[in-house]
């Protein structure tokens, strides 16, 4: 990490006499309040930034000089009450069992005693006393505590910076870059192309589609289920999915086709007046020359469908991972086949830590594992079609080819209707 973080954030000591110093210290003061504007929007953004901007704050005080980082923690003036003799005696051999970093005939500093709140990394790890609500943390783990520190006061101004945003709104010079570095943040980003998408040689209709859904990343299955189960979807989610279907080569012909059997429900003057138009304007066949020359509109990548506004009552569209309640969601993978109690513990901790794509590459892995190691071991891909999924309509290509490969070398990939 020290390498990469020299060749792109380089950021010399104090005392260095580097003749970048002040520019560099300038390039960092901006970056950082750039980005603190650009993600103190939401909550969600806001925890993200925090946590990853702590992790590069402990990386630069862990690689600064011993006297620096002193000099710092001074600065700071924090309320952190230093163990006295008295109470280390009195602590006895409770304090030293409890400090594993101890050892007996070594020179121990002394210990700070904090609200244990506020170490919850030196708790969990069983790294020190906890008493009376106070953790005694030696001073060697002086880190933990300074991390934490800096934490909490970047959340406390990003919060302060989201309440001064509506300010911006008359900006328009400045508004849609901090929008764009906060959407990229989100999941990176990734451009529809058909041939990430489109199989070629399989002839994908109508009927085809309950077969194929099995293929279908979790949100398309979601929209498939809700659109079978209630023979409709709100408009958000009838979007989502139609410019999914025209990814995968769908016609507009046999999207149309789709929709109407799909709304069995309604008589025919109601779907061509309410909702025959949007289709052929998601394919662009109507609407403005713009849309027409553009051929409608593309299907959503994983980033669109993370930073859009959330599913209201009555509502399907947008990604599972970030949507559904942690206990729902791990409900709906179990009803889709995915059993493994790792991968469900390690889906878990990749929404808590907001990294929805990396939880859905995991059930990917997880449902594809044989193919995977087929294709790795026999190197039947290039390295570059394993990357990372980042398109709903690139999982289902990726899908269906390994759930296929044998038809893939044997040149048939016909599609069962």
């Amino acid at each position: 990490m020290h390498p990469i973080l020299e060749k792109h954030m380089p950021l010399h000591q104090n005392s260095s006499r580097s003749m970048t110093l002040q520019d560099e210290r300038k390039k960092d003061h901006y970056s950082h309040f750039i980005l603190r504007l650009a993600f103190s929007a939401t909550e969600d953004l806001r925890r993200r930034f925090s946590r990853l901007e702590a992790q590069l704050f402990k990386l630069r005080y862990n690689d600064d000089a011993v006297k620096e980082r002193q000099a710092f923690v001074d600065s700071l003036e924090l309320s952190w009450e230093r163990v006295t003799e008295t109470e280390r005696l009195e602590l006895g051999q409770d304090l030293v069992n409890a400090t594993p970093s101890w050892r007996k005939g070594e020179t121990e500093e002394g210990w700070f005693k904090v609200d244990w709140e506020k170490v919850p990394e030196l708790v969990e790890g069983r790294r020190v006393l906890v008493k009376g609500a106070k953790a005694y943390v030696p001073s060697r783990e002086q880190t933990s505590m300074v991390v934490g520190e800096f934490g909490r006061r970047l959340d406390a101004a990003l919060e302060l910076t989201s309440r001064a945003l509506p300010r911006l709104d008359e900006d328009d010079r400045l508004s849609p870059i901090l929008e764009h570095l906060s959407k990229s943040f989100t999941a990176p980003d990734a451009a529809y192309a058909a041939s990430d998408s489109v199989i070629s040689g399989a002839t994908i209709n109508a009927a085809s589609i309950d077969s194929l859904s099995q293929h279908f990343p979790l949100c398309m299955q979601n929209l498939h289920r809700e659109l079978r189960k209630n023979s409709h979807l709100k408009h958000f989610g009838r979007l989502q999915y139609t410019l999914f279907l025209k990814g995968i080569g769908l016609s507009l012909e046999e999207c149309l086709i789709f929709w109407r059997r799909s709304f069995r429900l309604i008589q025919d003057d109601k779907f061509n007046k309410e909702y025959k138009y949007n289709i052929r304007h998601a394919y662009g066949d109507v609407g403005g020359d713009a849309n027409k020359r553009g051929r409608g509109y593309t299907p959503y990548a994983c980033q669109k469908l993370l930073t859009e506004a959330p599913p209201g009552p009555g509502q399907s569209h947008g990604c599972p991972y970030k949507t559904f309640s942690v206990d729902n969601l791990i409900q709906t993978l179990q009803a889709t086949g995915v059993s493994d109690r790792d991968i469900l513990k390690g889906v878990r901790e990749d929404v808590a830590r907001t990294r929805y794509h990396i939880a859905c590459n995991r059930v990917f892995e997880y449902a594809h594992k044989a193919e995977l190691k087929k294709v790795k071991d026999e190197n039947l891909w290039p390295a570059a079609e394993l990357d990372t999924i980042l398109h709903p309509n690139s999982y289902f290509k990726r899908s269906f080819l390994l759930k296929n490969l044998g038809k893939v070398q044997s040149g048939d990939l016909g599609v069962e209707g």
